[in-house]
């Protein structure tokens, strides 16, 4: 549960109770012989007070938050927020925080200096107008932040979840969850193959997903080549479509008789062989319209398959053939394109989509945000050391997996921004090469706002918080320390109250 500094700063106030009457207008007034038999509320009297039990547990209340300094080893005195004796909320980093902290949980206020990063790097962004957002570490504190408050902008976020967090796979859907479409989020190792990734970003910022669209006769061609390859695999003459080598008897000779006599059984499992068809026949009668007719027959076959009909015989070589003999007309109910709906079914002969289900662009590629992490920072750094390109492969190969696939997913996101000319931006950290953005009061200001719980429990800004009360178990504190500094701590920003 969050602690709301606002419930301690604020002076408790008499609630109304609901039991009051909705004014009605012209209301009409009850005669007054009804009001002594109206039901009377029973009060029980309150129990007196007595000593209490010397076994009960009394928690000791929130009075300040404090995220992790990974780094020292040791609970962090600067991302710190306290509330003070006279109720106002002070940050370790920016101080008096003032009313803007009001209705703001203390957990959320610890991650105030990572938030407010994430709205220092929008900001630089946000120069360029609206359009797509790359962003490397989208789960972590400040990348999280950046992630939706980009969002909230009217950018299209692409984000990264680091190979720290993108093992819990739903972490990565939590983070897609947070980004609107055409927005979406993925793992590190997605990212690290690079075309994929690419045309993963051009879609998003185009609007062309890159599917294939094939046209009718386009369609019907396969179709055709299909069915007479499927003809002479299996013609008319074999008893069922199934291969030769099934109905050959490859057992002892004292069962071949059984294996006779279960044979029809056997293939009563299969469909039938084809039927001839002469390609030019084919190729002259059976048309876009009959290929229409012969898909929806399958509507019907599936039916009878969920109702349990298996009184008429069905099988789709018979159908072509009987088609060609005596053609059908296409029913244009199934298929209605009259008005703007979504069809229920797809049609090759006039592919219809409704107004409004088109893929949205984004819009071109805003920049890059590259949230650092320990192994990024690691690997980005002995590359940079490294003098010529021999020795930056040299640099590569010595560092760890995690470090290389960090670096490779980062500069799949820096290789996008750089290709569109647009800016890239460092938060927590440094990179060589790229400007780190510093956070201003303005950014602390946009960051309490997005904290801010609404009137209907809504936020703009989010975290995935594991809280420990170091206030009710003072080794709590050293605990919450040993988690975040393990390896893979896991994707939840772990912060300590007391």
């Amino acid at each position: 549960m969050m602690s709301s500094s606002a419930g301690r700063r604020l002076p408790r106030v008499v609630v109304r109770s609901i039991h009051t009457r909705r004014k009605v207008k012209d209301a009409v007034p009850l005669p007054q012989a009804l009001f002594a038999n109206l039901p009377k509320k029973v009060v029980e009297a309150p129990l007196p007070e007595g000593p209490k039990d010397p076994a009960e547990y009394v928690r000791t209340p929130v009075t300040s938050a404090h995220a992790i300094d990974v780094v020292k080893g040791q609970v962090s005195v600067e991302d710190s927020v306290a509330v003070s004796p006279s109720g106002s909320v002070v940050h370790g980093k920016f101080g008096d925080l003032g009313e803007a902290a009001d209705g703001v949980p203390l957990e959320y206020l610890a991650l105030l200096s990572q938030a407010a990063e994430g709205a220092a790097a929008l900001r630089k962004l946000n120069a360029a107008g609206p359009g797509t957002v790359l962003i490397f570490g989208a789960s972590q504190a400040n990348g999280l932040a950046a992630c939706q408050l980009a969002a909230a902008a009217g950018h299209a976020v692409v984000g990264v979840v680091g190979a720290d967090h993108s093992c819990h796979w739903d972490m990565v859907e939590y983070v897609k969850g947070m980004i609107p479409e055409p927005g979406t989020a993925v793992a590190e190792e997605y990212a690290m193959a690079k075309k994929n990734f690419a045309d993963l970003v051009n879609g998003v910022s185009t609007g062309d997903e890159g599917l294939s669209c094939y046209s009718a006769n386009e369609c019907l061609e396969d179709f055709k080549a299909n069915l007479l390859a499927y003809t002479e695999k299996y013609p008319e003459t074999l008893p069922a479509a199934v291969d030769a080598s099934k109905m050959k008897f490859l057992g002892m000779e004292k069962d071949k008789d059984e294996f006779r006599s279960n044979m029809e059984a056997y293939l009563a499992q299969f469909p039938p062989g084809a039927p001839p068809i002469d390609a030019q026949q084919l190729e002259a009668y059976f048309t876009n319209d009959q290929y229409e007719v012969f898909r929806t027959k399958f509507w019907e076959q599936t039916s009878s398959v969920i109702s349990g009909d298996e009184s008429h015989y069905f099988s789709p070589p018979h159908i072509v053939s009987d088609l060609m003999k005596s053609p059908e007309k296409v029913d244009k109910t199934v298929y209605d394109t009259s008005h703007p709906a979504i069809p229920f079914a797809f049609t090759h002969v006039n592919p219809f989509y409704a107004e409004g289900t088109q893929a949205q662009a984004g819009g071109p590629v805003a920049g890059a945000i590259l949230s650092v992490t320990p192994d990024l920072e690691v690997a980005a750094k002995a590359v940079d050391a490294a003098k010529g390109l021999r020795a930056k492969a040299e640099a590569l190969q010595f560092l760890t997996d995690a470090q290389k696939s960090a670096y490779s997913a980062a500069r799949s996101v820096v290789a996008l921004a750089e290709k569109a000319g647009s800016p890239v931006y460092v938060v927590g950290g440094s990179l060589p090469g790229f400007e780190t953005v510093k956070p201003t009061d303005a950014d602390v200001q946009k960051a309490l706002s997005a904290m801010a719980i609404q009137d209907d429990g809504s936020t703009t800004l989010d975290f995935f918080i594991q809280a420990y009360r170091a206030g009710d178990f003072p080794f709590y504190a050293d605990y919450a320390v040993h988690r975040a500094t393990e390896p893979l701590a896991g994707p939840r920003q772990i912060v300590v109250t007391k």
